[in-house]
C-alpha cells in the first residue's frame, strides 16, 4: 500500500537554508555598505578641492573609510561562509546510509 508522505510543517514565510552556493542577502547588503565606503574614498579629493575637507581632515576620513571598508568586506565574507558551512553541515545527512554514506564504515 502506498502512503504520500506529507511535506513538513514550515512557518508561513520561512524560507529553508539554501545550499546553492549564492551569498545570503545579508552577506551581499554588507558587501555593498563594502563597496560603498570604498567608492566614498574616491569622492575625498573632491570634497578637498572644493574646501569641505582639509588635508588633514581627508587623511583621518581616508584612514576611516579604508577601515571600515575592509571590515565590512571581512564580515560579508565571514557570513558567506558561515551560511556555506551550515549548508553543507544541513546536507550531510541526506544519503541513504545517513552520515556514514561511502565511508564504508557498516551502518
Amino acid at each position: 500500500m502506498n502512503q504520500t508522505v506529507p511535506p513538513p510543517a514550515t512557518r508561513p514565510g520561512h524560507k529553508p537554508h539554501r545550499t546553492d552556493g549564492d551569498p545570503p542577502t545579508r552577506s551581499k547588503i554588507t558587501g555593498g555598505l563594502a563597496a560603498l565606503a570604498c567608492a566614498a574614498c574616491c569622492v575625498i579629493p573632491l570634497l578637498i578641492a572644493t574646501g569641505v575637507v582639509t588635508a588633514a581632515g581627508a587623511a583621518v576620513l581616508r584612514n576611516a573609510l579604508l577601515a571600515v571598508s575592509a571590515a565590512l568586506t571581512v564580515a560579508a565574507l565571514g557570513m558567506w561562509w558561515l551560511h556555506r558551512q551550515r549548508g553543507t553541515r544541513a546536507g550531510a545527512g541526506t544519503g541513504a546510509a545517513g552520515n556514514c554514506a561511502g565511508s564504508g564504515c557498516g551502518c
